[in-house]
């Protein structure tokens, strides 16, 4: 991954390939960002002119390529677009500072436009620890290509090949440092290792994510749990087929069952020594949806390898409130099967004894999804921790609600549903609040079972998190994350997102361990 360093050095003298400057949207024309003084000085202060000359506007995501000035130890400046100038407290553009999701995309288009380069200095706007971490994590997500599969002899799980270059030709940005930032501040140091911890392990999720499922099969994710888990001092527990059978998790075992790549319950346990507050996140771990008996259609298998991003989500939150140290005790849940038809499959019809002691008719087997996070919530629950959040690629009805980007946020309490919800927006992964209307609950009565795993079309998103409250323990806040939009990205890159895998919710999982730590979680 690109190594990210802090400089208080003159931007003209650091030696480098490339100088990456801010420039806004302002009412008049390309507005040159602070951070970039000494290069605005250099070309003798016309450099806005020079950048709409060119067609540059500042908007969100625009990036323009320039000669650097004479004098410059750099050749090249990179010019990325932030958006529009900020407003200051008095409606002006005066000593307004730059949010810090504007600070990421921007960070992110430049650091992927740098594929191939060495080293790249960042002058962006910096006025705390907050905007070196957010530049920080912007490079490190921006710089991210998966290419394991690519250019020969590969390590499947390695994104680089044997020569250390990714499978089309070109390394990522190998070096950036991150101007305005000061090695020896304390602060600023520690939203930089910060922004590493989180990232690193994001894009190990997306790494997961944008495997194959003939390699990420349920053991082969187990196993990587528990090499992650031995390395980062985290307790892991794995329930395979037999253990699953001897402790009644019929929602798992009805999912996989239809497959020879026999499904697992994979707990990860990190504690702090003074944690008083216990957090659990429990995750989908479709390695592969095929629909099951109720086959998918041709046009919507091709991606179904990403229906275990939930899983992949909480694995990486886990190691990463572990190795910040955060001050409360994190549960992961990874509930993994792989869902296909054969003649060992659960059908349509079928009913399942779950792990709370339920029982739920099967009308449809590609709504499988809900069944293995029954069975994962309700062992969660046994625990009683303070909270619990699922993350999962649950419903296509949550896309068509929300589009691909945005993901749904459902609860059984209000006001942590705020909390969730704010969270997300902090960190710049786009949610919306959802209802649970309870009029809904009534199309999944079944005549032969406690519940059917299917109710009303119209709402099918809100129907799925209702199955899901289903099976929370008594008396536990909960909240349910439908991230099926923005988990994984079919169109073009843009901002810090790639192609793929996403490792949506991830940072989002992250906050909501610090908040808890804090004692903020509300």
């Amino acid at each position: 991954m690109t190594a990210l360093t802090l400089s208080t050095a003159a931007a003209p003298g650091l030696r480098a390939d490339a100088i990456v400057i801010g420039v806004a949207k302002g009412a008049q024309g390309p507005v040159v960002a602070p951070g970039a003084e000494a290069v605005d000085k250099a070309y003798d202060g016309k450099l806005a002119g020079i950048l709409e000359t060119l067609g540059a506007s500042g908007a969100e995501g625009e990036l323009t390529k320039l000669p650097a000035p004479a004098g410059f130890k750099a050749p090249l400046v990179v010019a990325v677009g932030l958006g529009a100038v900020p407003d200051g407290p008095d409606g002006t553009d005066a000593d307004a500072g730059y949010d810090a999701e504007a600070l990421r995309k921007a960070a992110g288009v430049a650091a992927r436009a740098l594929t191939g380069t060495r080293k790249a200095a960042f002058a962006l706007p910096v006025d705390g620890p907050g905007a070196i971490g957010a530049i920080g994590e912007g490079v490190l997500l921006g710089a991210y290509s998966f290419d394991a599969y690519k250019g020969g002899t590969q390590d499947a799980g390695n994104t680089k090949t044997k020569n250390g270059k990714a499978g089309n030709g070109k390394a990522p940005l190998a070096e950036a440092a991150v101007l305005g930032g000061k090695p020896r501040d304390a602060a600023h140091k520690g939203a930089l290792a910060r922004a590493v911890a989180v990232c690193e392990e994001l894009n190990r999720a997306r790494d997961l994510i944008n495997m194959p499922p003939n390699d990420l099969t349920p053991a082969a994710f187990a196993g990587i749990a528990q090499t992650a888990a031995k390395e980062h001092g985290i307790k892991v527990q794995v329930l395979d087929d037999k253990a699953l059978t001897k402790g009644g998790y019929g929602g798992i075992l009805g999912v996989g069952g239809g497959s020879a790549a026999t499904p697992r319950l994979v707990k990860l346990s990190y504690r702090h020594p003074k944690a008083d507050k216990h957090l659990a996140f429990v995750g989908k771990g479709i390695t592969y949806d095929s629909g099951g008996i109720s086959l998918k259609p041709a046009g919507h298998n091709e991606t179904m390898k990403c229906d275990m991003s939930g899983a992949a989500a909480v694995f990486a939150a886990v190691v990463a409130a572990a190795r910040l140290g955060l001050e409360v005790n994190v549960t992961g849940w990874l509930a993994l099967a792989e869902n296909m038809p054969s003649g060992t499959a659960v059908r349509p019809g079928d009913v399942l004894r779950m792990y709370s002691g339920k029982t739920v008719e099967v009308l449809n087997t590609d709504a499988e999804g809900r069944l293995v996070l029954a069975d994962a919530l309700w062992a969660a629950s046994q625990e009683t921790p303070d909270a619990i959040v699922d993350v999962a690629t649950l419903t296509g009805a949550m896309m068509l609600a929300l589009g691909s980007r945005t993901f749904g946020v459902m609860a059984n309490d209000d006001a942590f549903r705020t909390t969730v919800y704010e969270a997300a927006e902090e960190v710049g992964e786009p949610a919306w609040p959802m209802p649970l209307p309870e009029h809904l609950r009534k199309g999944m009565d079944s005549p032969v079972a406690d519940i059917a795993n299917m109710g009303e079309r119209m709402g099918g998103g809100l129907v799925a998190g209702l199955f899901l409250r289903e099976f929370v323990g008594e008396g536990i806040t909960w909240a349910h994350l439908d991230i099926a939009g923005p988990a994984f990205n079919e169109g073009g890159p843009f901002g810090y997102t790639p192609k793929g895998g996403t490792g949506t919710a991830v940072r989002t999982l992250v906050r909501l361990a610090e908040l808890t730590a804090a004692g903020d979680l509300g």
